[in-house]
């Protein structure tokens, strides 16, 4: 109601900005030829189109399923975005692997899906959804009776069970695939021996290494081609995606001195209408921001404005309007009661199809529902020591696995409201039935704390929204800097001059949803990513949620191999350690090997290793120094190496002793060790993510949303 009120405030100055948004997108799409026409399609794979219709419709049942699923009636934008972005992932996923599969001649017969749901073995979720809560376990029968009712479930039901199945299915497909390539790897014999040899050839050496830190950038000097060469030879580690860095400013819009009196007299008003009004519920669903709240009150719970006025007034009683953050107040006292703090209570849950998170195996209609839980009432009633046997059996309540339908002591309101009022309205001892949205209870109250005075309280909560003036004031600031200011050195100018608080968020990705303090960012991120946007251009003013944005473009990069003059100063250090590496090696070559003489002559580092084994990751001392571990056991006892430059020094290694593991009789775990992290990584979905790599795919989402 808050987001409508809003709406309804501004709706003048909506009207001229969403005009003049409409405007800018015809005349945009005039300015950028085609005669207005757009691409339909989000993308492609391999060739094959991915049509925005296409695409719309899964992200909207996938939409509609997770309102589902988390019992929702809409999804923030962000999750939305979310379901999005997964739909496009498991639309990817199918077109590339449904190839896979009929090259490979994989697939799931009819047969098979019907043993996977009903046979003797069959898939994991389905043990999972459809064991007997009373014996722990998998019953066939209640998938049989789940689908023999299947005709007579909700939509929403049917299309759930749809989406199970097709899981079913395709992880089915998954299995066959990572099996058939798992079981696809061999170890030879003599590959097992190398692996072992490996990972138990070990060495005892003593090094002397010149580190690159120790010695100063300003005595070399790294020509272009130095540069070049390096870029050249690790051209790879410096791939990319595409991104685009921004600086912006944000515009918050925040209720003047003037909306905030405004707000005041409406909520004085208010207070006025409270006091004489009949249907106190009705009234505070007409004018409130919040919905009307019947829960009971004890002292102490309520806003400290009101807490003691309630509870030491009659009923009737309305308080003055009152601030508290970005809202004002106003409440009215509805009914005094006593009433425990806490309550305890057993129960029997009885589901049936239709209701509020109701388990696949539930196949009882409402009708048939009532009549267990009056039968059910009726055996407590009579045998009060049968109600937790009852409840192992009958209960739908998955936690009466745990606690035998006892859920203990809770707190007065705690519970869906039925169910509170029926403990509350029950002596200790007795049973009684009550319906909620999760079926019917039968329930035992076993125990009420004291009574104390408690309250019901109806509360208007309006909250103060900026005005058109305020939005037109806030928007003219944005707008004057992205009028204003044609390019980034007037930006800043500006942003200094008038003391803005300037951000920047550098490596935004094409798809990224996320800019720092914005809420709902992709116009932005759409902006910077435009073939019309430049590098240095100042935007126009964005409205997000509750505030107004002028960003500028500092930087673009796009996908693939960057140009040497944008990896320059990343590649700077390791240019560097190259000459300093060449520099210690032609100084240490003048010692012949001669360790001692290199430590008296040369500011170095010293040590010994014991053991050092060849599948080492690390050197003893440094980090990564694969040059130097694989230069010491290509050497003999008693060797000492030439200068290796490595990483981060440049080494002289002497190889007092290596040790060779030697043969072993069997190689099984090694060969079962290999094999093992293979299956691991396939399972990982590596391969999957090999021929995503090896396509062909166009992504043009970042033009729909």
């Amino acid at each position: 109601m808050a987001a409508i009120g809003n709406i309804r405030k501004h709706s003048t100055f909506l009207v001229i900005v969403i005009g003049v948004a409409l405007a800018a997108f015809v005349l945009g799409d005039f300015a950028k030829g085609g005669g207005g026409s757009r691409n339909v399609n989000v993308g492609e794979v391999e060739g094959e189109e991915i049509t925005i219709m296409d695409f719309n419709y899964e992200a909207d049942k996938n939409i509609e399923a997770t309102m589902q699923q988390q019992q929702k009636d809409r999804l923030t934008v962000d999750k939305m975005f979310n379901v999005k972005e997964q739909t496009w992932n498991d639309i990817v996923h199918r077109l590339i692997m449904e190839k896979e599969y009929e090259a490979l001649g994989l697939s799931v017969t009819s047969g098979e899906l019907f043993d996977l749901i009903q046979g003797p073995n069959p898939h994991p979720l389905i043990i999972q959804y459809f064991t007997d809560p009373n014996t722990n376990q998998y019953d066939r029968n209640l998938v049989v009776q789940y689908l023999q009712n299947m005709e007579s479930l909700p939509e929403n039901a049917k299309q759930q069970w749809i989406r199970f199945e097709k899981y079913i299915k395709d992880d089915r497909l998954r299995t066959k695939f990572n099996t058939l390539i798992s079981k696809g790897y061999y170890v030879p014999t003599d590959l097992a021996k190398m692996m072992y040899a490996e990972n138990n050839d070990k060495a005892t050496i003593e090094y002397v290494a010149a580190k690159y830190i120790d010695i100063k950038d300003s005595l070399f000097n790294p020509t272009d081609s130095d540069y070049a060469k390096y870029y050249e030879d690790h051209k790879e580690q410096y791939k990319q995606k595409a991104s685009r860095d921004i600086e912006y400013v944000v515009f918050n819009i925040i209720p003047s001195v003037k909306d905030n009196e405004v707000a005041k007299r409406e909520i004085t008003e208010i207070a006025k209408e409270l006091k004489e009004t009949v249907d106190v519920p009705r009234f505070v669903k007409v004018n409130s921001d919040t919905p009307y709240d019947s829960s009971w009150f004890a002292e102490g719970s309520l806003p400290v404005q009101i807490d003691s006025l309630m509870f030491n007034s009659e009923v009737g009683t309305v308080s003055d309007p009152y601030k508290d953050n970005s809202a004002f107040h106003v409440a009215r006292l509805m009914e005094i009661g006593r009433r425990p703090d806490s309550m305890k209570a057993t129960h029997i849950l009885v589901s049936y199809v239709g209701a509020y998170n109701a388990r696949p195996e539930v196949t009882r209609t409402r009708e048939q529902a009532v009549e267990l839980a009056d039968s059910l009432l009726a055996v407590v009633k009579k045998g009060p020591n049968k109600m937790k046997t009852l409840a192992k059996e009958f209960s739908n309540d998955p936690s009466v696995e745990k606690n035998d339908g006892d859920l203990g002591w809770f707190a007065d309101g705690q519970m869906v409201y039925p169910f509170n009022e029926a403990v509350y309205n029950n002596r200790k001892g007795t049973f009684t039935v009550v319906e909620t949205p999760f079926g019917f209870h039968v329930i035992e109250v076993t125990g009420k704390k004291e009574l104390v005075k408690k309250v019901k309280v109806a509360i208007v909560d309006r909250e103060i929204y900026a005005s058109d003036e305020t939005y037109q004031n806030t928007f003219a600031k944005a707008s004057k800097i992205a009028t204003e200011c044609n390019n980034l050195e007037e930006f800043n100018s500006m942003v200094s001059e008038q003391r803005l608080n300037k951000r920047e968020m550098p490596v935004i990705r094409e798809m990224s949803n996320y800019i720092a303090g914005l809420k709902n960012p992709r116009q932005i991120v759409r902006w910077a990513y435009d073939e019309d946007t430049e590098v240095g251009q100042v935007s126009s003013v964005f409205d997000l949620e509750d505030m107004f944005v002028v960003a500028v473009l500092t930087k673009a990069e796009d996908a693939g191999y960057p140009s040497l003059d944008l990896v320059k100063d990343r590649i700077r250090n390791k240019v560097y350690n190259n000459l300093k590496g060449k520099y210690f090696a032609e100084k240490m070559v003048a010692f012949n090997g001669n360790l001692e003489e290199i430590k008296a002559n040369m500011d170095v580092t010293e040590k010994q290793v014991n053991p050092l084994f060849y599948g080492s990751r690390n050197l003893p001392g440094f980090t990564i120094e694969n040059q130097v571990i694989g230069s010491v056991f290509g050497m003999q006892n008693g060797e000492v190496s030439q200068p290796i430059i490595g990483t981060s020094a440049t080494f002289v290694v002497k190889v007092d002793e290596i040790t060779l593991a030697g043969d072993i009789e069997d190689y099984s775990t090694t060969v079962k060790e290999r094999e093992d992290d293979f299956a691991k990584r396939v399972n990982q979905d590596l391969p999957y993510n090999a021929l995503k790599e090896s396509l062909e795919i166009v992504d043009n989402r970042i033009d729909f949303y």
